[in-house]
């Protein structure tokens, strides 16, 4: 008997333009039917929008808003859509964990982590405040947590993304579930610690007999945990089948595309060619970053030396706290060096001191702030809600005094070159993919003209068949334009399909610093040979992808 399945499962949201009686006339998930047997993990895979999350948070009564669902869900012998909210709740703190793909927006920022796991063992269990305690230090200390004792009375913020995912493990295995919810766990983790969270919880599944659904765009990631495989389209399901069927002989063209996708975003571009690459553009010289709290100095980047040259693409690559995203804000302009030296196009910057009334974010002349521009890693938050996409491209040239009709030519050209259709450039934010938010924010950054353009992990929160899109738009622009890109990323996979030449980070400084063919076939750090090996792979066959 199954443990947890979806019976002909539909979820529609309301329309208020619609009359009453066809408020919910579309629906979002359409008849959706799959099957968790006990011990067993599935994967739920497809692009953003294809009813991933939306099909599980509704199952479970989690989705907030004005949603209708027809069809059953059982868990066990109940359905859980016809029972009273106060049993649905108790079945779902004891019986089935969540584990968000967040952890940063799903922990509370001033619990400690280890009040934020007791509070599940007091809602939950008559443990008195002793064996509540000594089972958050033995949750911690089974997910990996070092040091429980130390961490349990940290907030949030003091841990690293790794670290926050683990504790989101913790509280959804407290109760020992017998179902595990993971609903995209490892997107924003770099490869290491995204594979130590792929062990875990397989590690978890083996001990407890736990069953686990595991939410993903990447079928990369799928093949290392994954028994079986459900592909969703569109809030319908594409095909479903187990790992190594699905991987060696999948029957759908939707299937194959996903496959393929994941596929090329691993492998290195030998043959650039038609690619020109100009003299340096950037230079930077011994860049040197120390942060300071209170009376603790931390080092984040010492004595890095690279270049960008004109039309370059450069990968940063490296794990979580390497200094990534602190070369590329220094590089655009958001704060100074301590030391070092950098120039772009023969434009020094600053370097040192305190700027703008004791901001660290250094005062950059303007043709230096016209010569760099920043793509961020969240294109939801990088957008203002209040402005229109046409608003959003439009702002940098506006404050540089631009003319109405020089703005109004300006912004098509780049809509043009970026894929942006010009129907969507009077639309907001909220009524847009987030891949085509993402194009909006490339477009923005092209708007005056950049000759480098630092990305920070710009696909990040993409699916994988959007990722490929966005490196294709890149690769197009570097070609057509010569814009030059530092590309930040924890993703070895994208790097190595995007870049020239990379630059890897490590827990001591610089690993190395190579072309692209070079660091990827024949590292000569054993660092880089570490993060190589973690990169999940669809290979020929899944058997080996998943060892």
């Amino acid at each position: 008997m199954p443990l947890f399945q979806l019976d002909a499962f539909s979820v529609s949201f309301a329309d208020p333009g619609l009359p009453q009686r066809h408020r919910f006339a579309l629906d979002t998930v359409h008849e959706l039917s799959y099957s968790v047997e006990p011990g067993e993990t599935v994967a739920i895979v497809g692009e953003s929008g294809s009813g991933k999350s939306v099909s599980l948070l509704a199952a479970t009564g989690l989705l907030d808003g004005d949603i209708r669902t027809r069809g059953r869900v059982l868990f066990r012998d109940h359905d859980l859509l016809s029972l009273p909210q106060a049993s649905r709740r108790r079945i779902l703190g004891k019986e089935i964990g969540f584990v968000f793909q967040d952890p940063q927006s799903n922990l509370h920022p001033f619990m400690t982590i280890g009040a934020q796991i007791e509070e599940v063992l007091t809602e939950h269990t008559s443990l008195n405040r002793t064996a509540r305690r000594r089972r958050v230090l033995e949750l911690l200390g089974e997910v990996g947590i070092p040091r429980p004792e130390e961490k349990a009375q940290h907030h949030p913020g003091h841990l690293s993304g790794g670290q926050r995912q683990r504790v989101m493990i913790a509280m959804a295995i407290a109760l020992n579930p017998a179902l595990i919810i993971a609903d995209e766990p490892t997107t924003a983790l770099d490869v290491s610690v995204q594979a130590g969270i792929l062990d875990l919880l397989t590690r978890l599944q083996a001990e407890h007999g736990t069953a686990i659904v595991f939410v993903s765009h990447d079928l990369a990631v799928v093949s290392r945990i994954a028994d079986r495989v459900v592909v969703l389209k569109g809030g319908r399901l594409v095909e479903t089948g187990t790992r190594d069927e699905l991987y060696e002989n999948p029957r759908e063209q939707y299937t194959r595309d996903l496959l393929e996708a994941s596929r090329a975003r691993i492998r290195p571009r030998a043959a650039r060619d038609g690619i020109r690459i100009g003299p340096p553009l950037l230079e930077v010289t011994g860049l040197t970053k120390h942060y300071r709290r209170g009376r603790r100095t931390t080092t984040a980047i010492e004595g890095l030396d690279f270049t960008v040259g004109e039309g370059e693409i450069v990968g940063v690559v490296g794990e979580s706290g390497s200094g990534k995203s602190t070369v590329g804000t220094i590089v655009a302009g958001l704060q100074t060096a301590d030391a070092g030296s950098i120039t772009l196009a023969g434009h020094p910057y600053p370097v040192g001191g305190r700027h703008r009334a004791g901001t660290t974010a250094p005062h950059l002349a303007p043709e230096l702030r016209r010569s760099v521009q920043l793509v961020f890693q969240d294109p939801f938050a990088s957008l203002n809600p209040r402005r229109t996409v046409f608003q959003s491209i439009a702002a940098p040239l506006e404050a540089h005094g631009w003319s109405r009709a020089a703005v109004r030519e300006r912004v098509a050209e780049v809509a043009r070159r970026t894929v942006v259709d010009e129907v969507l450039l009077e639309r907001y934010p909220v009524a847009l993919s987030g891949g085509q938010k993402q194009r909006i924010a490339i477009a923005r950054a092209l708007a005056l003209g950049p000759r480098l353009v630092v990305a920070d992990e710009p696909l990040a929160a993409l699916d994988v068949t959007t990722q490929v899109e966005i490196i294709e738009l890149i690769l197009s622009l570097q070609q057509t334009l010569g814009t030059a890109f530092l590309f930040i990323s924890h993703d070895l996979g994208v790097v190595a399909s995007i870049a020239q030449r990379v630059i890897v980070l490590g827990p001591d400084g610089v690993a190395e610093i190579g072309r692209t063919e070079q660091v990827f076939t024949e590292p000569r750090s054993e660092y880089t040979g570490s993060l190589l090996a973690a990169i999940p792979r669809l290979d020929d066959s899944p058997a080996e992808a998943s060892r």
